[in-house]
């Protein structure tokens, strides 16, 4: 009995052998692939690149293209001399859940270090502190998996609430920033919150005097964010070279 030959087996054969070999040479280069987190510039020459991810008093509510936050604190750390890039990753109108919600997107994967300014929302409409800590939390833990250093932004709630109310609201940042070893910066207004002078007509924003004065308070703990953005980096490319 004469068997018939069937080309077709023979080059599906062929195929299996060549997907096997290939998927062999993966699985030999495994040990060498490095995981994409933490910061990435490093001596690269590229800049530290920080997400200011927040609410309206990081998107800049009211104020004219390059007076918001993130463009006076990257002009200002520029005047410094560091290599820095601040995306503007605010939204006006953002509680801490509409924060975790759009967080995952927000903050790319090109980002070297966080600015975490979010909470004012909150504590305007009476948002359960317990809430906002929990979002806070998620938010943390998810730059924690990433390696990303953090600035976290602290922020007062009004009297109106009450005082148990003000006390739980206020104290969950300094209790935040110790859990997860963040930068902190105690209130994000100071030397704003009391100035009539450096606010919007709608006397919670600040205007671009004002805006100046936040970035003028904070700019030593955000260099503070940028060498330790650096340091990470370098330690990142150094396990990098020894894994190689």
């Amino acid at each position: 009995m004469t068997m018939m030959t069937r080309p077709w087996l023979s080059s599906l054969q062929l195929t299996k052998a060549r997907v096997g070999a290939i998927f062999a040479i993966v699985l030999g280069c495994a040990p060498f692939l490095v995981m994409n987190s933490g910061p990435r510039a490093a001596e690269s020459g590229e800049p530290i690149t920080i997400s200011a991810f927040g609410d309206s008093l990081t998107a800049g509510y009211g104020l004219p293209p390059g007076a918001d936050f993130a463009a006076k604190l990257e002009k200002a750390l520029r005047a410094k001399g560091l290599n820095v890039r601040v995306n503007n990753a605010g939204v006006s109108g953002d509680t801490t859940s509409g924060g975790l919600a759009r967080f995952d997107w927000a903050v790319p994967d090109e980002t070297d270090a966080v600015i975490l300014e979010l909470g004012a929302n909150d504590a305007l409409r009476g948002i359960s502190p317990k809430l906002a800590r929990k979002n806070l939390t998620a938010m943390l833990e998810k730059l924690k998996a990433r390696n990303l250093p953090v600035l976290l932004a602290g922020m007062r709630a009004p009297a109106n609430w009450g005082e148990a109310y003000q006390t739980e609201f206020d104290g969950m940042y300094a209790d935040l920033a110790r859990s997860f070893n963040t930068i902190y910066y105690p209130f994000f207004l100071e030397g704003v919150i009391n100035q009539p002078k450096l606010k919007l007509a709608d006397a919670l924003h600040p205007n671009a005097k004002g805006v100046d004065v936040i970035v003028q308070r904070i700019l030593p703990t955000v260099k503070v964010l940028v060498a330790e953005a650096k340091n990470r980096a370098k330690n990142n490319t150094s396990t990098e070279t020894t894994k190689q």
